[in-house]
């Protein structure tokens, strides 16, 4: 990787896109570069367009896989920092946070802060400014709860602005930013949330409260809660810096009620678990659905690629050395869910470009 080019930062060329994905797989990216302020950030968009390039801007790659052609155009990696506290009252504290910045590591700021809010979304990992992407969200918390606005960088003009989370278009694991028209259209440089002083209230997610329950917790801060949290995730969840993986690689689908009453009529050895969604839908774990289709703690060795013993709905990188291994065995899964349960899933990372 030899720098041809400076600005401000450093392009560099010919760059494998492998090592900028926790799944540890793609093409090369034809330049890349890495910026630090929103100065940085804006001239690297004219060094693009100066020269007719599309661009994409990444943050940790946790929720990202390429392609293995790759990507002709510009990569930057958003290092964007920051952490401004501004305090409304004894209560309301609003908390404006780098794109850049290591998620977990903010909430473990705002927790030791004695803040609740984003205390249930601990230990994912990734960037504070992939957060609103897909509206991240864990044991009964979501980031549209609690962001207040986002900054961003509008490419149609190259102005900065200001977004208010009601024009977010905030859903399951979704917004503006990632799905509709304006997908690609704002770069995200920070994210302030709305944050409380205090404790978060009861009732707890199921996890959760049995494992409060478990360990005769009665006093809940948020420092308990994340503290739980990180246990339970501990004890599913496979580090990416270890294990190659992109987390839980598909969403929990939501379905009409008459598709959870199908399932539960064929499958007799106990009720399908599900939440809620509204008067007509309900949403049904994917890892049940995988693990019922004979996706636990699977093992593929014509792709490379398993499941995640403690958690079928991690897919991980044994051995494959292409996207086409991951996305073939990607649809072994979509496919054999769907044959038994008649359900389709939708893979959570990005596939990019």
């Amino acid at each position: 990787m030899v720098a041809r080019y400076t600005i401000s930062m450093q392009i560099f060329d010919n760059v494998l896109l492998s090592d900028f994905s926790t799944m540890r797989l793609g093409g090369p990216a034809a330049h890349l570069c890495e910026v630090h302020t929103i100065f940085e950030l804006q001239e690297a968009m004219a060094w693009a367009t100066a020269r007719k390039l599309d661009m994409i801007v990444i943050g940790g790659g946790s929720n990202i896989v390429w392609q293995d052609s790759g990507f002709p155009g510009l990569v930057v990696v958003n290092h964007i920092e920051g952490y401004d506290v501004f305090e409304e009252d004894d209560t309301t504290v609003y908390v404006t946070v780098g794109a850049g910045e290591n998620w977990d590591s903010v909430v473990e700021r705002t927790v030791e802060a004695g803040l609740t809010g984003i205390e249930a979304l601990s230990l994912i990992p990734g960037t504070t400014g992939a957060t609103p992407v897909q509206n991240v969200g864990a044991y009964g918390q979501e980031v549209s709860q609690t962001i207040s606005v986002v900054q961003a960088l509008d490419r149609s003009n190259g102005l900065m602005v200001t977004l208010p989370a009601g024009d977010l278009g905030f859903s399951y694991r979704s917004s503006i930013f990632k799905t509709g028209p304006q997908r690609g259209r704002y770069i995200i440089t920070s994210v302030t949330f709305r944050l409380t002083r205090g404790n978060p209230s009861a009732p707890y997610y199921g996890a959760l409260q049995s494992y409060f329950t478990e360990h005769g917790l009665t006093d809940i801060t948020p420092a308990v809660m994340r503290d739980a949290v990180i246990a339970i995730r501990s004890s599913k969840l496979p580090d990416p810096a270890q294990v190659a993986n992109n987390g839980s690689f598909f969403a929990n689908p939501i379905v009409p009620l008459g598709v959870l009453t199908q399932i539960q009529a064929d499958f007799t050895d106990g009720p399908v678990p599900n939440w809620p969604v509204d008067n007509g839908h309900t949403k049904i774990p994917a890892a049940w659905l995988l693990e019922h289709a004979g996706f636990k703690d699977f093992h593929d060795p014509e792709t490379g690629m398993g499941t995640w013993p403690a958690q079928p709905l991690v897919l991980v990188n044994e051995s494959a050395q292409s996207t086409a291994q991951l996305l073939t065995f990607k649809a072994k899964v979509v496919d054999a869910v769907r044959n038994k349960f008649g359900v389709t899933l939708e893979q959570e990372p990005e596939l990019l470009p």
